[in-house]
């Protein structure tokens, strides 16, 4: 079996079971990382990205294989999410969005081995949105996460109670929204989609 995988290894980060919203610490965590902006079920932006970073990720699991390393299974697509205005979330008003999606990496992972995996999968594929995929480490830190149950769009409730939630804690937004999708949109019924919703969180003061 693959040495590592992010599913188990970070079992409360990408296995929650709590509906609803519960505090987290978040360790630093490696990436593949692209950014852009517009409605991800519209954009072409959107599905040129998410097509270059599953090539580069890939990419890299065959080469660490080739090169005799732990072999990894390749993490769900995440996806960090902002705007100017935040109600945009709860309206779903997706034309305002920014993104950067993301696929974990295994701890041995560097970007060495990225920038090297990144050449290789566009003399491969000649995909043009392989030139945007980065490493990227991100730590949250102390978070509020759930795990959603449903379509996307059903999201906005519980981003509101989110609100609510800090305001009683005397918290507030301090880093990009934050979502890890489990299930697969091209397969699963949305009433059964799963994913993780969670948000970095700070004192007011």
């Amino acid at each position: 079996m693959p040495g590592y995988d992010p599913k188990r290894e970070l079992k409360a980060l990408y296995a929650p079971k709590n509906t609803h919203w519960a505090f987290v610490d978040v360790p630093e965590q490696r990436f593949i990382a692209i950014d852009g902006s517009g409605n991800p079920n519209t954009s072409q932006e959107y599905a040129r990205a998410v097509q270059a970073l599953y090539a580069v990720a890939y990419t890299i699991k065959f080469a660490v294989r080739r090169a005799g390393g732990d072999d990894f299974v390749v993490g769900p697509l995440e996806g960090l999410w902002w705007a100017e205005d935040y109600g945009v979330f709860i309206r779903r008003e997706k034309d305002a969005w920014h993104w950067t999606m993301l696929i974990s990496q295994p701890p041995w992972v560097d970007e060495e081995l990225v920038g090297q995996a990144r050449q290789a999968a566009h003399a491969k594929k000649q995909l043009p949105a392989i030139g945007g995929v980065r490493f990227h480490t991100l730590h949250e830190g102390w978070c509020a996460q759930l795990l959603h149950v449903g379509p996307y769009d059903d999201e906005g409730p519980a981003l509101a109670r989110l609100g609510e939630l800090l305001a009683a804690h005397g918290l507030r937004h301090s880093g990009l929204h934050h979502e890890i999708y489990l299930g697969d949109p091209r397969r699963a019924a949305p009433e059964k989609l799963r994913t993780v919703l969670r948000q970095p969180v700070a004192p007011t003061v």
